[in-house]
């Protein structure tokens, strides 16, 4: 069984990035609503499946940083993630998300020994349910709320630029630069 080093696990809280541009990928949520993302996580997942033809595709740059394959586990299991809770929003009032340890679900999952040509189907299958779901949101729902575990409460359109921030930000790190 192949081990790998284990990652520092991310604790900062992200939301700053719906109030100001990234200034590691560049991305700004700001320019951008809720609705916009359906299209935009198509053209994520695509980039995402580029990048899982790359021959370094398993090496990480560092033994604390996640490899290009690992990154695109994380993105597949983010959308999926991100169904669910929007889900969660759609139908309930104002729930609350059950917490999820990316880090160790990347270990008990073992994102390091995953199939690229796997997890692209994969990735594509989560991408193409979670736009569809964001496809479907209209009118006053995009102001519907949903509780994070840490109590930061998102409207619908919130969350969904909240949400692209990741995928997108992770192509910055595994040195993709598509347009978006």
């Amino acid at each position: 069984m192949t081990t790998v080093d284990p990652i520092v696990p991310d604790d900062k809280d992200w939301t700053w990035v719906l109030q100001r541009p990234c200034p590691d990928c560049g991305f700004d949520t700001a320019t951008i609503s809720g609705a916009e993302v359906a299209g935009l996580l198509t053209l994520n997942a695509a980039a995402w499946r580029e990048v899982l033809k790359r021959s370094d595709v398993h090496r990480r740059p560092r033994p604390d940083v996640w490899s290009p394959l690992e990154y695109a586990c994380h993105v597949r299991d983010v959308y999926a993630l991100y169904d669910v809770r929007l889900h969660l929003m759609l139908d309930e009032d104002g729930p609350r998300f059950p917490n999820w340890d990316q880090d160790e679900t990347a270990r008990a999952e073992r994102y390091h020994q995953q199939d690229p040509v796997v997890v692209a189907q994969e990735l594509t299958a989560a991408q193409q349910r979670l736009t569809a779901s964001f496809a479907s949101v209209v009118g006053a729902q995009w102001q519907r709320t949903g509780t994070r575990g840490d109590g930061v409460v998102f409207t619908i359109d919130g969350f969904a630029r909240y949400l692209i921030h990741d995928p997108i930000h992770h192509l910055h790190d595994v040195g993709h630069h598509p347009a978006v």
